[in-house]
């Protein structure tokens, strides 16, 4: 049989492999989301556009973490309660070389849950942290133990969850948000499966090419 040939019965058997590791009706990711309070602290929130390893939010900001299982930034839910910067930070006095940050924890619905497991009630802190500190410097003043990724993903929050880490989850994003609390921002959350699946068998097909290409020539 010919490369050509054999490639030709490869594919079809590495998408029935691919799509046997796929999750049937994936929808959406179980992961924190990073948030920034529009307009001085005291506005909507908005999705933020770097990690919260990179951003570093002025003296007044605050940042929001919510954990949801969601598709993407247009799908996620969005921290819930109202409290601004004064109420958060009243009780912090501003120091020199310093700066104060709110930080508003949810820690999602029972439904975004992992499996066995139960989320802390939310709650608000603020971190006073060094001038030049970032979000995650923030975070980790307020709500420690965080865990993370090889990748650098923040994982858990306080310890929240114990376990796992953007895993896919079946079942209707949608379905587990509130009312009120989508984002309709454009920016990508986690995105796996299909693109991963279409590279590999690109990689099977290139490879039998080659081969063919290969033989061809040593025969000519």
């Amino acid at each position: 049989m010919s490369a050509v040939r054999r490639a030709a019965a490869v594919l079809p058997a590495a998408f029935l492999l691919l799509a046997a590791a796929a999750p049937a009706h994936a929808t959406g990711y179980r992961y924190w989301s990073f948030w920034e309070r529009a307009s001085g602290g005291s506005g909507g929130w908005v999705y933020a556009t770097q990690g919260p390893s990179t951003a570093r939010p002025g003296d007044g900001a605050v940042e929001g973490f919510r954990f949801a299982v969601s598709a993407d930034s247009a799908d996620a839910s969005r921290p819930r309660g109202a409290a601004d910067f004064g109420t958060i930070c009243a009780g912090t006095p501003a120091g020199s070389g310093t700066k104060r940050v709110a930080v508003v924890l949810d820690f999602g619905t029972p439904a975004d849950a992992p499996s066995g497991e139960t989320p802390p009630a939310r709650r608000t802190a603020c971190a006073r942290i060094p001038s030049g500190a970032t979000a995650a410097d923030a975070l980790a003043a307020v709500a420690p133990p965080l865990r993370y990724d090889t990748n650098a993903l923040l994982c858990a929050i306080a310890g929240y969850p114990e376990k796992g880490c953007g895993e896919q989850v079946s079942g209707s994003a949608g379905d587990r948000a509130t009312a009120g609390e989508k984002t309709g921002g454009s920016q990508g959350g986690p995105s796996l499966g299909l693109p991963v699946g279409a590279g590999v068998v690109a990689v099977l097909a290139g490879a039998a090419v080659w081969q063919y290409r290969r033989r061809r020539d040593d025969s000519a």
